[in-house]
Formats: C-alpha cells, structure tokens, sequence
C-alpha cells in the first residue's frame, strides 16, 4: 500500500510539472506562415475531419501538402480523426476546412494540451508505473517509486511533448511492448510494437532489437518444435495488426504507394535535416556525425546523393550489427534494453532525414536501464536534453529547460547517489576492464576519472547554454551557437555509442533474466 501512495505522489508530481511547461509557448506560436508542429497537429484534424480518407495522403485543392502535409502512418491520422471529433463538438471553427488554418486562441490550446495529457495518462505513465513494479532486482523495487519519478522527469521528454508540442503515443506503445515481452506475452508484445510503428515511422530505429530478441527467442525454442510454432505466431500476428490498421487504404495499390511515398519522402532530398548540407544552409542544426562532419568537409558537394544514400546506410547498419548478432545469438530482457539503446543511437548518428527530436527514441530506452547504470544514465539524459537546445530556445522555452534541467540532475543524485556509482563495476565494465588487466595502468583511477569528465561535460553544456540564450551571435556566424551545441553532443553521443556496445558485447551474465526454453 506504502508504495502505490509514494507512486501516486510520483505521478502528481510529474503532472504538475508537465502542466507548468504546457502553460509557456508552443512550436510556431504568432509566426506566419506555416507556424510550426502545434499547427501540423490542428491541421491534421483539420484535414481527417473533413476529408475522405482516400484524401488524407494525396495533393488536391483541400489538402496542400505543401502546408503540414500528413507524412506519418495510418495510426497518427486516426488520432487525430478522433482528436478532431471531439474538437467539433467543442467548437466547429477549430477544425474547420481552410478557414482554421493558423488558429490560435487559449481555449483551443487548452484543448490541445489537454490531448497530450490524456495521451500521456493513458499509455505513456502507466507504461512507465507497471515497468518499474516489474523490476526484478529487489534493490529495484524498493526504489520502483524513485526510479519512475527519474524517467517521468525526464526533461527532453516533457519539453517536447508539453513544450514543443507532440505526442508521446509512439514511444509509450513501444514501452507498452517492452513491459510484455518482460512477462513473457510475446504476442501482445508484438501487436504493442505493431501499433507503435504504425503511430510514427521512426519506431524503425527500435524494430531491430525486437525482431532479433523474438528471432532468437524463437532459435533457443528450436525451429523444429516450438520455436517454428512461436515464429509461425508471431509472423501472424504482425501481418493482423499492420492489416488492421491499414485496412481503409488496402482496397487501392496506388493508396498504399502514395502513404509510404509520404512516410519516407526520398524525393525531397535524402538528407534535408542538415545531414549532408553545408551548415550555412541548414536550418536545424542535428547533433550527429553528419551535421558535425559538414562543419569541416561540405559532404553534399563531394559525393553524389546516391552515394550519400549507401554511405548513410552501410555506416548505419555496420555499427548496430554487432549489437544485434550478440542479441539474436542470446536473446535476454536485459540485452534487448541496452540494443534498442545502442541501434536508436546508431540510427540518430548515421542515417539520414533526421530530426533533433529523434534523440528522444534514444532517451526513453536509457530512461529504462537507468536502475542499472543511473550514472551513465543520466548523463546520457541530460546531453540529449541539451542537444534540444536551439529547438527549445526558437520555441521560446528556455526557462522550461533552465528549470527542469537542474531538477532532473538534482532527482537523479538524490535517488540513486550517482557519483558514488562510478566504478568500472557500476558502470557494467568489469569484464572488459579485466579483458584489459595489464594493458590499461588507468582502470585504478577510472571513477575519478570519470566524475571529472562528467563535471567537464556539465560545465560546458552550461556555459554553451548560457551563450545560446545570452549572446547574440557574430553577423559572420550566425549559426556559432547551435552548431557548437550539435558537435558537442554529437561526441558525447558518439562516445556513448562506444560505450554501450561495449556493455553489450562483454556482458555475458544477462543478469535477473529468465531462461529461455
């Protein structure tokens, strides 16, 4: 009883602080045109509301893709169909066809942050509640408060949601997936990852590691017995769910073509969010190796745009590999958490069309090992919230982020005494520092070492914080301060990216994981 009320007062803590972010602007506010992702969102409704649906996807005299286009799959226009619904009833102008385009009034943002609220009650905190109870270590569930009180404050998460403006059903879907597959419901664990996929594409940055954790599920089952029958399942159940939710647009082949035409708009350029762009020319500046690599060489005047796209696609596949054999080959709970880290990384540093916000596919699988190594942890949580920095501050929510920032930092020392976990054995490096025994005379030092480059780093996103909101940039370099920010934490990431393979390929212990038989 004792721990559901510390719970409660957990999940009201984390509401209050999503309440006062959602009460600052949002994405676009007051800035014609085309405003921003608050726009895209109304628009949707806008759009699913008074359209058929063999419309939604498709260019016409109602619909200009050109503004907020729908380029996401069925499951995100059906939420918004249904968010329409209710906004109808509420005040038709909200939603009406070409006359509610760039509507702004605090009742309809009362009513819009309201929908991200619901959406985060139902399926993203109760996603995060059952998961920690689930928590195997006993030390665990002492602390299965603390630690959700750590992810639902997670800052990058709440900015974006209640600042930015968006919704956090995709991510909670694939925790929803995580949280069965942890109880052994594999096929409920698939329809989760199902829906979360259908909810927004980019859950493809999650889709290796559970395919190669139930793939090597179904191998140690043995492909002659059960495992066949488990494999045969699951390919069905995966062709019912994308089926369902794709049955409005299967009667028509051109319908399909034009939805994933939208989906993954090759057209429009292969690395048009700053991948292969010269950084003068591009206008959101992305923390990974591509953005930070153009700062030096102008990759989009080197290479063709064919072979950006193999580039981008051999570095990307090459450095989740390893992650995913060791997966397939020892398929565990604990190695499926650390290789949806390790591939979302992989995938937000080397492929292409990449969004700021998509670190936030990284962010939340950490938030679930941060029991296991809550220093890393929440070093990784706190770069990837400032790697947000220049979209937060254009939003105008830099006093969101000064506050939740610290906040979460201060959470996190008091609930898991993190510079106190600094050990090669905390950090999940024993083995492979005795793989090093003998070579590497440091490893003595190593926590010393690491609580100073942890202070560096802190220093220095800080002081870069200050800069980007206090000074205004050199005429020369207009775009000093994001850049800087995109370089600094794409070598964070790409460091973190190291170290969790690391973790991955030297843990053979798979501790707390049940047997697969």
């Amino acid at each position: 009883m004792e721990k559901w009320s510390l719970m409660t007062v957990t999940v009201l803590l984390a509401l209050t602080v999503r309440w006062a972010v959602s009460l600052g602007s949002y994405s676009g506010a007051g800035k014609p045109p085309m405003y921003g992702d608050y726009e895209a969102q109304r628009h949707w409704q806008e759009i699913t509301y008074n359209l058929p649906i063999r419309q939604w996807y498709f260019n016409t005299s109602d619909n200009n893709l050109q503004y907020w286009g729908l380029d996401y799959p069925p499951l995100t226009a059906y939420h918004s169909f249904v968010c329409a619904y209710i906004a109808k009833l509420i005040n038709p102008d909200w939603v009406a066809l070409h006359t509610s385009r760039g509507y702004e009034s605090q009742p309809h943002k009362l009513f819009m942050r309201t929908t991200v609220f619901v959406a985060d009650l139902l399926v993203y905190i109760p996603a995060v509640i059952l998961y920690c109870f689930s928590l195997k270590e006993t030390s665990a569930k002492k602390k299965a408060s603390t630690c959700a009180l750590c992810i639902l404050l997670y800052p990058g998460l709440i900015l974006i949601d209640h600042g930015h403006f968006q919704y956090p059903l995709s991510l909670g879907l694939a925790l929803w997936a995580v949280l069965c597959l942890s109880h052994d419901w594999d096929l409920l664990g698939s329809v989760a990852f199902c829906l979360a996929l259908n909810y927004k594409q980019m859950e493809l940055y999650h889709s290796l590691p559970f395919f190669c954790y139930l793939l090597g599920k179904c191998f140690k089952k043995g492909l002659k017995g059960k495992g066949l029958v488990l494999l045969a399942k699951l390919a069905g159940t995966v062709l019912v769910s994308f089926a369902a939710c794709w049955l409005p647009f299967g009667t028509d082949v051109e319908q399909i073509m034009q939805v994933l035409r939208r989906l993954f708009p090759i057209d429009r350029g292969l690395f048009e969010a700053c991948m292969f762009s010269s950084p003068t020319h591009c206008p959101d500046k992305v923390a990974n190796i591509w953005c930070s690599l153009s700062v030096l060489i102008k990759i989009k005047n080197v290479i063709s745009p064919r072979t950006q796209l193999k580039l981008s696609f051999a570095v990307t596949f090459l450095s989740l590999l390893p992650a995913c054999i060791k997966l397939t080959v020892q398929p565990s709970l604990r190695g499926l958490k650390f290789a949806l880290v390790s591939c979302a990384l992989s995938f937000f540093l080397f492929s292409f069309q990449v969004h700021e916000k998509s670190i936030l596919l990284v962010s939340v699988p950490v938030c679930l090992i941060i029991n296991e190594i809550p220093f890393m942890a929440t070093w990784f949580l706190l770069v990837s919230t400032f790697s947000l920095l220049p979209l937060l501050l254009k939003d105008g929510l830099l006093l969101p982020y000064a506050a939740t920032t610290p906040a979460f930092l201060a959470v996190c020392l008091a609930s898991f005494s993190i510079l106190d976990k600094t050990s090669a054995e905390d950090l999940q490096l024993k083995a492979f520092s005795l793989s090093l025994k003998g070579y590497v005379s440091w490893f003595k030092s190593f926590p010393r070492i690491v609580r100073s480059l942890f202070l560096l780093s802190l220093s220095l996103m800080g002081a870069l914080s200050v800069l980007s909101a206090a000074l205004p940039p050199p005429q020369r370099l207009p775009d000093l301060f994001p850049l800087a920010v995109a370089v600094v934490s794409c070598l964070h990431f790409l460091l973190f990216l190291v170290y969790f393979n690391v973790v991955i390929l030297w843990d053979s212990k798979n501790r707390g994981q049940k047997k697969i038989s």
